[in-house]
């Protein structure tokens, strides 16, 4: 399976119609119905959404990645003819997006299917789109709301994945020894007053035999970590413990998360260092930078917020990390949308570091790789503003893919402050390789 296809991008406006389907119309898991054709996903708990095939696609790159994916997008809704019976978050016209984490030349995309699956608690929706050329041969373009939206729905039974026929990993651009170096010299620059914070990442290749079917590693993160956001969008999937930000009706949520701590397996002694981590002033101190940095770019844009004095432990089944919710409402709910307050947001200092300008950088300058679209926003946006957008953490890249096997860039990144040490940090970043790692297995 290609994920990245080219995909010739229509100007046309486009038809789209969402419709209240029975839950047992579709797949109680939704990702189980989802066939092999460019799929997107953004699950948790359940809920969510996927879909597949492509209405229509923007990429952008550079600095102004994403106000120009946002002019695209406002073109589009503007254009449209939507027929919503449903009127949730999610509803209607929605595009899945997923953006470089650089200012760098880079490759960021925001991409509509052809059908899209929802589900939100009691509800579940399917939405269809269809390009206004493709429906020339109807008497009008209502017709397509008329019938049902069913253009692109299918009906048949859809092939489930199947395991990749092997896998084999090998270091990316720096292998262990090397990257504790890289952490070495930034710990220097901090004890030296440089900066306060820098969040450095490694890779990890992983190499199939077969070609892989996204759809698979995708499915055993979904059900292995239902607490998470397990996402796909154009070759990047994972399942991120990070809300970047949630936008609905108004009202904004970001999880922040910095600090983290190897889970044991032993419920008690587990429990004991959730203690040691909700009290360690290296983490403490790692995590107040992050929630400073989203505040402080929330603000803006908020008429009022509230950001809890004391983080919480969110427990994982590999990792436990220190998390806070900033909450806040925007000013103007039909002028700032879920993908402008993305922008504004990123980098945070959860995946950069402090100060922000500086901490960058310095991952530029000695952290060894391209991160790609690993650790930017990921997630979606409806015609209303409305969406979720997450960090693409916990991740991995499909960055060749065809019937002789697949090459598959793995990301793990770790928050360094003055009091790391680098085999502590190595050994933290191959606990965050786990979930993918362990998601491209056989068994």
């Amino acid at each position: 399976m290609s994920n990245r296809a080219a995909v010739p991008v229509s100007g046309d406006p486009l038809v789209v119609r969402t419709v209240a389907v029975d839950p047992g119309e579709v797949a109680e898991d939704l990702l189980g119905g989802v066939p092999d054709d460019r799929p997107v996903t953004w699950l948790r708990k359940g809920d969510g959404l996927v879909g597949w095939g492509v209405a229509a696609e923007v990429r952008t790159s550079g600095a102004t990645r994403f106000s120009d994916a946002d002019k695209w997008w406002t073109e589009q809704t503007v254009r449209a003819t939507v027929h919503d019976e449903v009127g949730e978050p999610g509803t209607g016209l929605v595009a899945f997006g997923s953006f470089a984490f650089s200012d760098e030349p880079g490759d960021s995309v925001l991409v509509v299917p052809r059908v899209i699956i929802g589900r939100r608690g009691p509800t579940t929706w399917r939405t269809t789109i269809s390009l206004a050329s493709d429906l020339a041969s109807e008497t009008d373009g209502s017709a397509v709301l008329q019938r049902g939206g069913s253009a692109g729905f299918t009906g048949s039974p859809v092939k489930p994945p199947a395991a990749p026929d092997e896998v084999h990993f090998a270091d990316g651009a720096l292998n262990g020894d090397q990257w504790m170096s890289v952490v070495a010299d930034a710990v220097a620059r901090i004890s030296r007053g440089d900066l306060d914070k820098v969040v450095l990442a490694r890779d990890l290749l992983a190499t199939t035999t077969s070609e892989l079917d996204v759809r698979w590693p995708l499915s055993r993160l979904v059900a292995q970590y239902p607490m998470c956001w397990s996402f796909h969008v154009d070759g990047m999937f994972g399942a991120t413990p990070e809300m970047l930000v949630r936008r609905e009706r108004g009202l904004v949520t970001s999880r922040v998360l910095a600090g983290t701590i190897r889970r044991t397996g032993d419920d008690e002694r587990d429990l004991a260092l959730a203690a040691t981590l909700a009290r360690s002033s290296k983490d403490l101190e790692e995590h107040e930078y992050a929630v400073r940095s989203v505040a402080d770019a929330l603000e803006p844009h908020c008429s009022s917020m509230n950001v809890p004095d004391a983080p919480f432990v969110l427990h994982l089944p590999n990792v436990m990390h220190l998390a806070t919710d900033v909450n806040g409402v925007v000013h103007d709910a039909e002028t700032v949308s879920s993908l402008q307050l993305a922008a504004a947001l990123h980098p945070s200092a959860a995946v950069g570091g402090t100060p922000t300008p500086v901490a960058t950088a310095l991952i530029d300058q000695i952290e060894g790789m391209d991160r790609g679209r690993y650790a930017g926003p990921v997630g979606w946006i409806d015609a209303r503003g409305d969406g979720e957008w997450g960090i693409a953490l916990r991740s991995a890249s499909v960055e060749e893919s065809g019937p002789d096997g697949s090459t598959v860039r793995l990301f793990a990144g770790c928050g360094i402050v003055a009091d790391s040490v680098p085999e502590a940090e190595l050994a933290e970043s191959q606990a965050k390789f786990v979930p993918v790692r362990d998601a491209l297995a056989r068994s």
